[in-house]
């Protein structure tokens, strides 16, 4: 494998979406899983409106140390991941990996210093960071010297934000069905990724053991539409 074939934040950058766009995404990717799994603990991706007063935040967490953290504000989005196996972890640098955050402009500072991002020590717990300024045309990374190794996901990048780079039904019906084991249907992904209304017949076509009126809490949190 050739080092100009590896997968890093550089090319994940290159193919988000504008903020708006990934905004309603990660709803979308929350409220599904809101649906398919009651238990909030089980869930992958969580979405809260309220998590500052003009902030909300679109989150991953995959149970094994992974996890994603990304904040709408008025500013733009800040985007900060964590792949716990990445040799650009900052526990095996003893701090965030060169460039990674060096770059992002002081108007993200409180997200960098964040202490949900951090450790009990205060050290951030990241190996990759995108960010765009609101009325910016493009996101933005650091300059980084990737470790030198054939790796093709060094960052986690790749990893981390398959499901906001590929932002279909099909491959987020794929991952479901892999990690929930259980048949999801197409048509449903489809009208939640659309960002329509919840209604009764798409909650019990994805999970016929819950009514729309279980969702309540989830949706206000969320901040996402039903009928």
């Amino acid at each position: 494998m050739r080092l100009d074939e590896r997968v890093t934040v550089h090319h994940v950058a290159r193919q988000l979406p504008e903020i708006a766009v990934l905004r309603e995404h990660c709803r979308s990717l929350a409220v599904l899983e809101a649906i398919l799994s009651p238990e909030w603990a089980d869930r992958y991706h969580t979405f809260d409106r309220h998590w500052s007063e003009d902030e909300l935040m679109a989150s991953m967490r995959n149970g094994s140390g992974d996890e994603y953290s990304i904040v709408f504000s008025s500013a733009g989005a800040y985007i900060r991941g964590f792949d716990h196996e990445s040799p650009m972890s900052p526990y095996a640098e003893d701090g965030p990996w060169p460039g990674v955050l060096d770059d992002v402009p002081d108007i993200f500072q409180s997200c960098i210093e964040e202490p949900a991002f951090s450790d009990e020590d205060g050290m951030p717990v990241i190996t990759v960071c995108i960010w765009r300024e609101t009325g910016e045309d493009a996101w933005k990374t650091g300059t980084i010297d990737f470790p030198d190794r054939e790796m093709e996901d060094p960052d986690g990048a790749g990893r981390l934000f398959h499901l906001l780079v590929d932002r279909s039904p099909e491959t987020f019906r794929q991952w479901t069905e892999d990690y929930y084991e259980v048949p999801v249907d197409l048509e449903a992904v489809r009208h939640v990724f659309s960002s329509r209304p919840l209604t009764e017949e798409v909650v019990s076509t994805l999970n016929s053991e819950i009514v729309l009126a279980d969702l309540a809490e989830d949706l206000a949190q969320i901040g996402y539409p039903s009928s």
